[in-house]
Parts: structure tokens; C-alpha cells; sequence
């Protein structure tokens, strides 16, 4: 199965902004919904954002609300996140995923390889 690829981590101050890319081939982008996770080191991998495939479910951990912004160009089988207002606990490694919704929770089905996100404090 191709895997999606994410791009667009790096090192930001805190209180700076980022935003995660990631794109997939149209077999494994068309009709799915998209998510992101992130792993911060020792901790457990956690659920980040999701948006459906038209973009009218769209989820948020409560710690990112109103910072992060997910979105999808469905054209360029892209989704983005755009993440604002950055805090140092925000340092993780980010992880693209295409999934299906069920019951309006975000269920990951395949994973891309992470991206990196450092904010310094």
C-alpha cells in the first residue's frame, strides 16, 4: 500500500507557526478521510486532527483547538496543518495517516513516515 508522505516540520520558536504537508497518491487519497498523530519522546503516540473527505467532519485534541487548522486539497491530494501560537509541548514527531471515520471517531487505516517538529522555548 503507498504509504502518504508528510513534509514541513522543522525547528520554530515558540509562539511561532508551522504547517505539516502531506501528500498520497490519488488510490489512497480519494474518498478517505485524513488525520494526523503526533509522538513526543517517551510519550505515547496521540491523536492530532482529522477531516473527512468532502470536509464537513473535522476533529481536534482539545490541547491544539484553536491553534491548529487542518484542511485538504482534494485536486493535489493534499491535506495540511497548519499550526499557530506553537508551544513547546508541541514538540513531536508528526504522523500522516489516511483513515476512515466511524461513528464520527477517526479510525487510521495506513501511516506515513513522520516529520519532525521542534519549538524551542
Amino acid at each position: 500500500q503507498v504509504q502518504p508522505v508528510g513534509s514541513g516540520g522543522g525547528l520554530v520558536q515558540a509562539g511561532g507557526s508551522l504547517r505539516l504537508s502531506c501528500a498520497a497518491s490519488g488510490r489512497t487519497f480519494i474518498g478517505y478521510a485524513k488525520g494526523w498523530f503526533r509522538q513526543a519522546p517517551g510519550k505515547e503516540r496521540e491523536f492530532v486532527s482529522a477531516i473527512s473527505w468532502s470536509g464537513d467532519a473535522i476533529t481536534y485534541t482539545d490541547s491544539v483547538k484553536g491553534r491548529f487548522t487542518i484542511s485538504r486539497d482534494n485536486a493535489q491530494n493534499t491535506v495540511y496543518l497548519q499550526m499557530n501560537n506553537l508551544k513547546v509541548e508541541d514538540t513531536a514527531v508528526y504522523y500522516c495517516t489516511t483513515g476512515l471515520y466511524y461513528s464520527g471517531t477517526y479510525r487510521p487505516e495506513s501511516w506515513g513516515q513522520g516529520t519532525q517538529v521542534t519549538v524551542s522555548s
